[in-house]
C-alpha cells in the first residue's frame, strides 16, 4: 500500500525543485515507490570539496531534498507542510566520480513529525552515506 497522500509523479516532484538548490545540484527524482523515492546527483565541480571527492554538504543537501520532498508528498498540502528539524549523516565511503543515488523511505510518520532514513549508493551500489532526517509538520496559516 502506497504511503503518499496523493497520486504524485516524476514530472511533478522535479517541477517543484525548479530554482533552487537542486536544480543547482542537478538532483534529480528517478523512481516513486509504494514507500520510498528515490533521486540521484551527479559527482561534480558543483559538488565535489577542494581535494576532489563529494562534498559532505552535498550528501546533506541531497538527503533533506530527497527526504523533505517525501515528507511533503505523505501530508495534504493544502492543510499542512514539512520542514527539516534535525538531520544527520555518516559519509562512509568516497566518492570521486560518477552519480550517486539517494533512496528516502520513512522511519516514523506521525501527526506533528515525521522521520526518514536516507540511503546514499555509488554506481557500484556501495553505501557512501547513510542520513536520518526529522521534518516538523507545521499548520499552513489561513489566508
Amino acid at each position: 500500500m502506497a504511503i503518499w497522500f496523493k497520486e504524485i509523479t516524476l514530472e511533478d516532484i522535479n517541477r517543484f525543485g525548479k530554482n533552487t538548490m537542486s536544480e543547482f545540484l542537478d538532483i534529480q527524482f528517478i523512481e516513486i515507490g509504494d514507500d520510498f523515492l528515490k533521486a540521484t546527483m551527479p559527482v561534480n565541480e558543483r559538488t565535489r570539496q577542494p581535494i576532489g571527492i563529494l562534498h559532505g554538504g552535498a550528501n546533506v543537501a541531497l538527503s533533506e531534498t530527497v527526504a523533505s520532498t517525501a515528507a511533503n508528498s505523505v501530508i495534504d498540502m493544502n492543510q499542512f507542510f514539512c520542514v527539516g528539524l534535525e538531520i544527520n549523516a555518516n559519509h562512509i565511503r568516497s566518492v570521486k566520480e560518477g552519480i550517486v543515488t539517494a533512496i528516502a523511505s520513512p522511519l516514523h510518520l506521525g501527526r506533528s513529525t515525521q522521520v526518514w532514513q536516507v540511503k546514499i549508493f555509488n554506481e557500484e551500489e556501495k553505501l557512501t552515506c547513510i542520513s536520518r532526517m526529522t521534518a516538523s509538520v507545521i499548520n499552513r496559516p489561513k489566508e
